[in-house]
Formats: C-alpha cells, structure tokens, sequence
C-alpha cells in the first residue's frame, strides 16, 4: 500500500495538477491576460496563493516517499515565476518518485515518523500516510484546483482525478 499511495498515486495526482496548469495557462493566453494573475490568486486572504499551492503539494509529495523510505528529502528552492517553472518543479518531483520501488517501503509501517514542526511528537509510518501525508497533499492540490475553476479556467472532475483505469468485468 505505501507504494502504490506514495509514489503511485501521488505521481498521478502531481501529473493531473500539471495538466490543470497547462489548461489554466491556456486560458489566460486565450482571454488575453498575464499567467501570474492566476499564479497570485488565493481564495481567501489568509491562504496562500496558487504558486505556493503547487509547490507545497510537491514537496508533501517527495517527503511522503522520502520519510517513509527512511531517505533524505531533496530541497527545492521555492522560487517559480511561471507556470513553465511549475511544470518544471512537477517534473522533478515525478522524476524523483519514479526512483522508488516497493521494496523501499519494506518496514513503513512501523517507521517512526517526525518533522522539527511537530516538536519531537512522531507518528507511525501508517498514522503519517494515512492521517497527515494524503490529506495534506490533496488538500493543495485541491486548493490549486479551486483557485483556477474560481477564476474562470474550465477545468472539471475528470480533469482532478485524470485518467481512471476501469476495467471491464
């Protein structure tokens, strides 16, 4: 399970988010406006704004696998400008995720988990997956989702969850 939610899943998430940006810029190209105007917008004055949103989804992302595999987590400069920058940031994430395999996961479970933020507090590999890592990386990646279809950019369900691998019975 850790590697499918992980990596798997957030891989696709993360790629799903790319291609909501990509709609989003095509938008503003279409309606003959500047990208950064989306890159700045926020749904309320005390959250951050799209930009910000996209880069903390990524690093929830690379530091699920990374403390979950008991592995250093790669710094990004938080420093994009542009939805090219964005992409870019997605991309090394992704990249990034597709260097685990399952065996990395072997002992996640029972792995304690930390951050300095949580004041010497841990959680179990499980409790860290289950109650902080998936809700926080869907939490800005749906908050990404909210700021674009807030300001006009036609972006729907199918386009959150992408491509769904049905089969037939």
């Amino acid at each position: 399970m850790f590697y499918e939610v992980a990596v798997q899943q957030n891989i696709r998430i993360l790629k799903n988010l790319s291609a909501i940006l990509a709609k989003s810029a095509a938008y503003a190209d279409s309606k003959k406006f500047e990208m950064d105007v989306l890159l700045k917008a926020y749904l309320a004055p005390d959250q951050f704004n799209l930009t910000r949103q996209v880069q903390i989804a990524c690093d929830m992302a690379k530091a699920t696998a990374a403390r979950l595999a008991g592995r250093e987590i790669p710094a990004h400069e938080d420093n994009e400008k542009t939805v090219g920058e964005l992409q870019a940031r997605i991309a090394k994430v992704v990249s990034y995720l597709e260097t685990f395999t399952a065996k990395d996961f072997v002992g996640a479970a029972e792995r304690r988990i930390t951050q300095p933020r949580w004041e010497g507090k841990t959680l179990s590999g499980t409790e860290f997956l289950t109650q902080w890592s998936i809700p926080n990386v869907y939490f800005h990646v749906t908050t990404a989702y909210a700021i674009l279809r807030h300001n006009g950019v036609e972006v729907g369900k199918k386009d959150y969850l992408g491509e769904i691998n049905y089969r037939s019975n």
